[in-house]
């Protein structure tokens, strides 16, 4: 049997590897912290900053840690009934290269949140805020990223 330096096997990696990759990129594209600039700002919409923080920074296996926090409107932005709405919190875990969705809550503009975490692995952790865009404000992270050692 004649092989070619093309055997199924490499051509098969090679495919697995450029499928991969371009599943990366859009992930890859703009840095992690970074809030993406777009037309939400430029169309009235307020700013608003996320921060929070951990009760502890070391907790055992499964052992729950509150996470506190608030939502402060920089520019402010009112619903045309001049009601305020509950804003959407959400907490993201770094796994993988990727911020995954792992727990959310809401709040009041210029109001503060709880929340109870716990994670049934022993890791280092690395949480960070998120606002979703909405109606009335642009989408906003938290300036830095939370870290949480369970063991």
């Amino acid at each position: 049997m004649t092989r070619t330096p093309f055997s199924a096997s490499r051509i098969l990696s090679a495919l697995a590897i450029t499928i991969a990759v371009a599943g990366l990129a859009p992930a890859l594209a703009a840095p992690a912290g970074a809030a993406p600039l777009t037309s939400a700002v430029e169309a009235g919409k307020g700013k608003v900053k996320v921060d929070g923080k951990l009760s502890k920074d070391h907790v055992k296996v499964n052992e729950k840690v509150d996470l506190k926090g608030n939502l402060k409107v920089l520019d402010a932005a009112r619903a045309e009934d001049g009601t305020e709405v509950l804003e959407a919190v959400i907490v993201q875990q770094l796994q993988a290269g990727a911020w995954v969705n792992i727990a959310d809550t809401t709040c009041r503009p210029n109001g503060g949140f709880s929340l109870s975490l716990s994670f049934s692995l022993s890791a280092t952790v690395s949480l960070r805020l998120y606002h979703p865009e909405t109606t009335l404000y642009a989408a906003a992270y938290s300036a830095s990223t939370l870290t949480l050692r369970v063991g």
